[in-house]
């Protein structure tokens, strides 16, 4: 049960940062690297830890470190030719590591269709610009002034959330039985 409980407040906080990044994308089109850092470090710590207990809720470790590289190779190419940013790349190879090879295409599909929804809503408030007074410097704000740019930390922190569903980690049956419960 002591493991169950630790597994989990490792997931809830590395999903809480992922909303917190999504916020701060949000209103300043920004996310702080600490963030990427804490989702990437954290997973070691709860891989060991779930190693060193005897609970196997994890995929093997080639699958999750296959998963970082292919993320982040495509989204550091993506970065170098100007279509994600930089702190994108690194929250969406941040998440791929805690899912790993088997749930990385249904993350990477609603990350894109959340993006698409992102992308539409971008278009629609840059051209009718409902906004009368959007806080200074958020997205509806840069967005009225002409600035073409998405906060896709909230498609990724989306497709991470759905990754996890998928993954098990967020399914409580399927929980009880990996750790014995």
């Amino acid at each position: 049960m002591i493991s169950l409980i630790l597994f989990l407040i490792f997931v809830f906080a590395v999903l809480g940062i992922g909303v917190l990044a999504g916020v701060s994308d949000l209103r300043g089109l920004m996310i702080p690297n600490l963030y990427s850092a804490l989702i990437l470090g954290a997973f070691p710590l709860c891989y060991v830890l779930m190693w060193v207990l005897g609970v196997d809720v994890f995929k093997p470790l080639w699958s999750h470190m296959g998963a970082l590289v292919v993320i982040f190779a495509v989204s550091a190419a993506m970065y170098h030719f100007r279509i994600m940013g930089a702190a994108d790349s690194k929250l969406a190879s941040a998440y791929a590591l805690w899912l790993g090879l088997g749930a990385l295409p249904l993350f990477l599909f609603v990350m894109t269709l959340v993006g698409a929804l992102l992308g539409a809503t971008a278009l629609y408030i840059k051209k009718k610009k409902p906004f009368k007074a959007p806080p200074e410097g958020s997205w509806a704000d840069q967005l009225q002034a002409g600035v073409n740019k998405v906060p896709y930390g909230i498609a990724i922190v989306a497709g991470a959330f759905y990754g996890f569903y998928v993954s098990g980690y967020l399914a409580f049956g399927n929980l009880a039985a990996a750790f014995g419960i």
